[in-house]
């Protein structure tokens, strides 16, 4: 006999993407903060360790979150699944606001504990550091023009979001539902070893704007432009925002449509974990 699922209210929605995305920044951030703080040596890290960081916390982050609300932790995950998954429209906004809030208070903590560190090595809060929360064109040192970082965050986030449908389309080959979220997280983790170079592969809006919040409140003044000294807060949003919907378009496209042409299924309602076990978010 199949489990009732509790109709979770909105409360408990915006909870658990909170607290799913706080954990997934905890990590992140702070794999980036114990890297740069290390120095040149790279004895505390280097951008291996980050890649597996940020996969591990996003792999904790749907543990967290997976059972209440699938897990989007990314307002691209949440406005994508909108567009092609039936997820309410009402539940966009106050989702995409507790991912946000998540990622801000993440930061703050990351920023509290490595200030010491922060301090010593960049006393003026440059560019140096301000990659430990947000992202950067060329990861603030390499020549990389702001419509390259553009493509780059289009492109990296279309691939996730094509490889979350993937891995979760119970026609296809997913996953057990325990194991969803680690194999979530290894994409992440080949994201991060195969697309990081041009724009610090963000690929989640409030993961960036979050964070960059954070830091500009804390003494990054420049927080919201890049090394040149353009306004660049808005490629990390935009370019996931268009890219998360091409990516589950094309997948519809080339490999569901056909999943389902003799079986006359829907797509599979919204959620980083196998449709049968979770909720759709319809419940306010």
């Amino acid at each position: 006999m199949a489990r009732k699922e509790p109709e979770w209210g909105l409360p408990a929605h915006m909870a658990a993407e909170f607290a799913g995305t706080m954990i997934l920044i905890l990590f992140g951030a702070g794999v980036v903060a114990q890297v740069v703080s290390g120095g040149e040596s790279g004895s505390l890290g280097d951008h291996d360790s980050i890649a597996w960081a940020w996969g591990l916390g996003v792999m904790f982050g749907i543990y967290v979150a997976g059972r209440i609300t699938g897990a989007h932790l990314n307002p691209a995950v949440t406005i994508t699944f909108a567009l092609f998954r039936g997820f309410s429209w009402k539940m966009v906004a106050p989702y995409i606001l507790a991912q946000t809030a998540g990622a801000f208070v993440a930061a703050l903590l990351v920023r509290w504990n490595y200030n010491d560190m922060i301090n010593a090595v960049d006393p003026g809060h440059t560019t140096a550091t301000q990659t430990i929360f947000s992202t950067l064109p060329g990861n603030g040192t390499l020549p990389v023009s702001v419509s390259s970082a553009l493509i780059d965050q289009i492109i990296g986030t279309a691939i996730l979001l094509f490889l979350i449908v993937a891995v979760t389309d119970s026609l296809g080959t997913a996953p057990m539902a325990n194991m969803a979220p680690l194999i979530v997280g290894l994409i992440v983790v080949a994201i991060g070893f195969a697309w990081a170079t041009n724009a610090g592969y963000a690929i989640n809006p409030a993961r960036d704007f979050g964070p960059r919040l954070a830091s500009y409140i804390t003494g990054y003044g420049g927080a919201w432009r890049d090394q040149y000294g353009g306004l660049y807060f808005w490629v990390p949003i935009v370019g996931p925002l268009v890219g998360g919907p091409i990516g589950v378009l094309l997948y519809d496209l080339l490999i569901g449509r056909n999943l389902r042409k003799d079986e006359g299924s829907t797509p599979e309602p919204p959620s980083r974990l196998p449709a049968d076990t979770q909720t759709t978010g319809e419940k306010p």
